[in-house]
């Protein structure tokens, strides 16, 4: 069950978030998140986008101390919230990540624009020998508490992954994908 290329529309979501200011990506996650500050998941969202903005810094001397005041953050989000967003993720813009708690996502995931994450998540790798394969969500994927996508997988735009599912295999765009391992149970129109 593959998806073709051209349903993941969100190999542009980096592109169009890079030519947003810092402060313009922030306070689109911040309408986004409810106007609410003290949401762990904009927290996470705004130290991430920190992550990425420090980068672009040069020469490497004045990066080093924004990249130590990143690693703190960073660290006080992931063990404070339980919420890892690592700043190599390919992140879309208003991504809101719902609620805090054992959130992990791999380094070299794809999240497309206006995705939901739960409580629980898990965006991983599925093999030992394959570290750097990582799930690619589409846009606005809805990912329920507690559910696990593992692999060089495609999430297809506007799907739905229901809460404790495992993800194995591609999920096509509009559909919904519960259980485990995760079966396909609706196709929208």
């Amino acid at each position: 069950m593959g998806v073709p290329a051209e349903s993941l529309t969100n190999h542009n979501a980096t592109e169009e978030a890079t030519q947003l200011t810092l402060w313009q990506q922030i306070r689109e996650d911040w309408i986004a998140h409810g106007c609410d500050w003290t949401k762990p998941g904009f927290r996470a969202v705004a130290v991430y986008r920190f992550g990425v903005w420090r980068m672009q810094v040069q020469p490497k001397l004045l990066r080093s101390p924004l990249s130590i005041l990143y690693r703190m953050l960073y660290r006080k989000i992931r063990n404070g919230y339980g919420i890892e967003l690592p700043f190599t993720v390919k992140l879309g813009r208003r991504v809101v990540i719902e609620h805090q708690g054992t959130i992990v996502i791999h380094g070299y995931s794809t999240i497309g624009d206006e995705c939901i994450i739960r409580q629980g998540v898990t965006l991983g790798n599925r093999y030992l020998d394959k570290p750097l394969e990582a799930p690619k969500l589409g846009k606005r994927v809805n990912v329920g508490a507690g559910a696990k996508i593992f692999g060089d997988v495609t999430i297809g735009d506007n799907a739905n992954i229901g809460a404790n599912a495992v993800v194995l295999n591609h999920v096509p765009p509009g559909a919904t994908a519960v259980g485990i391992p995760a079966k396909i149970i609706e196709k929208s129109q």
